[in-house]
């Protein structure tokens, strides 16, 4: 329990927790979130007395949106009735005349991306870190503000339990306090405390370019697409426009470029100089400002930390690892997925399952990831001021839905921007957690021929038919994020796989298989009610059948393991227009035999880790053991007697 004390120059020592986290942006929030859910103890400090008054991030993508949906957040967010972009709207100066046109519009999510949820969330930064911070008092954490880092360090003792020591001090000075924990996590921003004082520096890609000034406020105009997101070329300059909530909308206004006579990376200007700048921009219409909610002027750099960790107790996410320019609406999503990254491993790690080794892969993995947004936050500004795309151009790159090659390079940029700016582009490399020939896995079982996933790419949505209730679902989404690895069992028709269905029980309870390894110590008394995890707390099993709902008994078709499972066992009969001709249409999207199914399985972030098939026998299981071998603490795969 903390301990409170009046001014004092000697700091307060407090109770051990897991982790230290400073800051509470989304990268921090959503760390914190994650290990609270699990059963964590946090200690979680930021220096501003509330969360984010006005301005900052606003930008919540589809993949995100996934991803709040899968943890529960979604409709609390949804609560405050967001402005959704679907689509982007181009205004450039016509070929002869004065003034902006309109080029062309796309859509923000085009349809060659399988998404739920086909536009861009517009929702003030605080109120999304509102939604967060309820959830984190709903687990027993509570902000601690306003309070900052003063120093810190790491034993190298292996043995060492709580190995960092943590100085905190209250802003004003009146109070400190000392706590060891396992982990510290630097959510603090561009000006990282953590990363200065790790001697860990930023490496610039580009030099600042441009000045821009952003103003989020109420307009009065007859520009007609102000609802919309746009991005807006004049001989006057550039302006990005975003829609938000509550009729407000944010202006992206450039107020200085590298190629002014007067460049200074350090020029500003007032809100008044701002405004007049938009209204020159936007002629012929009009606009005027009922109410300007926040205004900011801030220089336009790339750059990426050298390291996201030192000796993997102490460790760096979102913006003090990568900075970059806002306009493609990336800062929270990456800082949410750098976050959610590095819970899960260290759950792994900490309860238990996996390797230490498995801290190396969250830089490997997020670093790598980083280097891509800068490439593409530099090509894509290279691209949109190098000349204004012709309505042609738009259209073919929005519609273009089939695989063929394109000599176009705007339209092959656009595919690519949009793919990785909605998050289903993001893709890691090879390592222990994502298969590929080099992993120490070598059964022939594993990556069948025709499968369409991708090891370290997110897995394809789709929608089955729970047996036990007939709800229609969306497969990805059953399964809550619970820091489980989630084993797709997609079985084929019944009656040609009931054989390597009950090879593959039997096996999987074998106790020294991966699964069996890593049983519940309190299995025998978990509530006969609990759909995800009731063996083990690293594991939960969906069956997916190539069957009609009406056709699957889960007594006669499930082996007993897999039935327990009963809330998760599916039958795959719902239609999907990317495989009109399928029978089973998640089977065919995933790539996998209609008739002999196959495993996937999915990481705890929902990224693939491995694909095998489903074969009689132990192949299947073998092939599993293998690559959970890599990495978990356990020796598996040896057989022993079943469950």
């Amino acid at each position: 329990m903390t301990s409170v004390s009046s001014l004092s120059s000697t700091p307060i020592c407090v109770a051990n927790v897991w982790s230290v986290i400073v800051g509470a942006g989304p990268v921090g929030l959503m760390l914190s979130t994650c290990l609270a859910r699990w059963g964590y103890s946090i200690k979680h400090i930021d220096n501003r007395a509330e969360p984010t008054p006005t301005g900052r991030a606003d930008g919540i993508q589809p993949r995100s949106l996934d991803l709040l949906r899968n943890m529960g957040l979604k409709s609390a967010i949804m609560a405050h009735q967001p402005a959704r972009v679907f689509e982007v709207a181009f205004w450039d100066p016509p070929r002869n005349g004065k003034g902006i046109v309109r080029t062309g519009t796309w859509a923000s999510c085009p349809n060659f991306i399988d998404a739920r949820y086909p536009f861009t969330t517009l929702l003030h930064q605080g109120r999304i870190e509102r939604v967060f911070i309820s959830d984190l008092e709903s687990n027993g954490v509570k902000i601690q503000r306003p309070w900052t880092i003063k120093g810190f360090k790491s034993e190298d003792n292996p043995d060492s339990e709580y190995p960092v020591e943590v100085d905190l001090e209250r802003v004003d000075g009146t109070l400190r306090e000392k706590v060891r924990a396992k982990y510290l996590f630097s959510g603090e921003g561009a000006r990282s405390f953590v990363r200065d004082q790790l001697g860990i520096s930023i490496t610039h890609k580009d030099p600042i370019t441009h000045v821009w000034g952003v103003m989020d406020g109420v307009v009065k105009t007859d520009f007609p697409d102000i609802k919309m997101k746009c991005t807006i070329h004049s001989e006057y300059g550039s302006i990005m426009v975003i829609p938000r909530e509550n009729n407000m909308v944010r202006l992206y206004i450039q107020i200085a470029s590298s190629t002014d006579a007067d460049w200074s990376p350090r020029k500003t200007a007032t809100e008044e100089e701002v405004q007049a700048s938009a209204k020159r921009i936007l002629q012929p219409y009009s606009i005027e400002w009922e109410r300007v909610e926040w205004y900011s002027v801030y220089p336009i750099g790339q750059g990426i930390s050298d390291k996201y960790t030192i000796d993997h107790r102490v460790f760096l996410g979102g913006d003090a690892c990568h900075t970059h320019s806002p306009k493609a609406g990336q800062g929270m999503n990456t800082a949410f997925l750098d976050a959610l990254n590095l819970a899960w491993k260290i759950h792994a790690v900490e309860a238990g399952f996996a390797d230490r080794a498995v801290l190396t892969t969250y830089e490997a993995e997020r670093k790598d990831v980083a280097e891509t947004l800068l490439s593409f936050d530099n090509k894509y500004a290279k691209l949109f001021s190098q000349r204004p795309p012709a309505a042609t151009e738009v259209q073919a790159a929005s519609e273009q839905t089939s695989t063929q090659a394109e000599d176009n390079e705007f339209i092959k940029t656009f595919k690519e921007g949009c793919e990785f700016t909605s998050g289903y582009g993001v893709a890691y490399k090879p390592n222990a957690l994502n298969w590929s020939p080099a992993h120490p896995a070598k059964s022939p079982a594993i990556h069948p021929v025709g499968t369409k996933l991708q090891t370290g790419r997110i897995m394809i949505n789709a929608d089955v038919t729970r047996v036990v209730d007939a709800n229609v679902v969306h497969l990805e989404q059953e399964v809550p994020l619970n820091g489980s690895f989630r084993i797709y069992v997609f079985a084929g028709k019944p009656s040609i796989t009931s054989k390597a269905l009950m090879d593959f029980a039997f096996h999987l309870g074998n106790k020294k298989s991966f699964y069996g390894s890593y049983l519940r110590p309190d299995i025998s008394s978990v509530s006969h009610h609990e759909k995800h995890n009731p063996h083990s707390l690293f594991f939960t099993i969906c069956s997916v059948f190539a069957a009609r709902r009406d056709q699957i008994e889960i007594a006669r078709d499930v082996p007993n393991l897999l039935g327990r499972y009963r809330d998760h066992v599916y039958a795959d009969d719902r239609w999907d227009r990317r495989v009109p001709d399928a029978d089973a249409a998640a089977h065919a999207k995933m790539g996998l035999d209609q008739e002999k199914g196959g495993i996937v399985v999915v990481r705890p972030d929902g990224y693939v880790g491995i694909v095998t098939s489903l074969a009689e026998g132990s192949e299947t299981v073998d092939a599993l053991n293998e690559y959970f071998g890599a990495f978990c603490t356990k020796k598996v795969g040896d057989m022993a007697a079943q469950l």
